[in-house]
């Protein structure tokens, strides 16, 4: 199967790779307890995210997406395939062997509300990971606490004072800083802004942005918000049922989605102007189907307006159809004009 080629944005070596990345949760059930079937969801994903980009993730609700950074980050461990941090294969690693390797890899997680142990101070919060890794002692750690806080825009004074005192926007500050508290190189965004409002979304993503730029950062951008992703994303992925569907840098999937589902997804982004012929979007028939049991041959068959026989029979591999722009579909030549440049 084919690995998508580097991005033009930049000219690193490969930071995460995964190859057949495969999650699946058993499903039990009776009095002993048994296994009655598996939660498909995340299956054989092969893929490679650079040194210092962004890569967007998104998908309808229950597609893998946070389940995928979360395998990666070996917070879930995956059923089969590897993970790849540089030449390091975390999949074989014990827990003892993976504390050193966590200070590369970090996590932001979606709710500010929960992600925040409300018994604790702010600066107790941020200088966690520092003293469950044994860096800076003392006071030094305390003013590594306090240029942490003013790296995300927090006062001084937020030292002392607890969660419940912050804002929703605030907090995520607080989930911020506690991420960047170990210089780690990757960072898994899990939904960061889809809490927060609109307002202060925009606030939350130029931060994060200025902190890319500031430590040569590189995202796993979870998201619902095409916009949102579009926005902040060197490249985008999407995914479908636990596969991916297709990937390609943001601005050519925005201006020229390949496959039927991206086509969808991008033709129900609202667009705030009443004169705007909203005939083309594109209206999926059918439900999400199961991820315990889902369909054969390509997941998205079942509601695809261009299936054919093949589409039900036979797992499509991912093609590169144009430069650095991969589609996992069988009809992509015939539904796309790929003549024109």
């Amino acid at each position: 199967m084919i690995q998508e080629g580097q991005p033009e944005t930049t000219a690193d070596k490969p930071l995460i790779r995964l190859e057949g990345v495969t999650k699946h949760f058993p499903i039990h059930k009776g009095f002993f307890n048994r296994k009655v079937g598996e939660v498909q969801a995340v299956t054989d994903i092969n893929l490679t995210i650079y040194q210092g980009e962004t890569l967007g993730v998104v998908g309808e609700s229950g597609c893998g997406k946070s389940t995928l950074g979360r395998s990666i980050l070996q917070l879930l461990r995956p059923t089969a395939g590897h993970v790849y941090l540089d030449d390091v294969d975390l999949v074989g690693l014990n827990n003892a062997q993976l504390r050193p390797l966590r200070r590369d890899m970090q996590i932001i997680f979606q709710n500010p509300y929960s992600s925040l142990d409300p018994r604790m101070t702010i600066g107790e919060t941020v200088a966690e990971p520092l003293q469950v890794h044994g860096l800076y002692k003392g006071k030094a750690r305390e003013q590594r606490v306090y240029e942490l806080l003013d790296m995300v825009g927090l006062p001084k004074d937020a030292y002392r004072r607890y969660p419940h005192e912050f804002s929703g926007g605030q907090r995520q500050r607080v989930g911020i800083a506690r991420a960047i508290a170990l210089n780690p190189r990757f960072i898994v965004a899990d939904e960061p802004v889809s809490a927060l409002d609109v307002s202060i979304q925009a606030q939350i993503l130029n931060l994060l942005d200025d902190l890319k730029k500031s430590f040569n950062l590189t995202y796993m951008f979870i998201a619902h918000n095409l916009s949102v992703v579009e926005y902040i994303s060197d490249r985008v992925a999407v995914m479908y049922l636990g596969k991916i569907a297709e990937i390609a840098p943001a601005s050519d999937l925005y201006k020229r989605p390949l496959h039927p589902y991206t086509k969808a997804l991008l033709s129900a982004i609202p667009v705030p102007d009443p004169t705007v012929d909203h005939s083309q979007r594109i209206l999926l028939q059918g439900d999400l189907p199961n991820p315990a049991n889902p369909p054969s041959g390509c997941r998205f068959h079942t509601r695809c307006p261009y299936v054919v026989e093949k589409c039900k029979q036979v797992v499509p591999e991912g093609i590169e159809y144009l430069p650095g722009h991969i589609g996992y579909c069988h009809r992509i030549p015939e539904i796309n004009d790929l003549s024109q440049p």
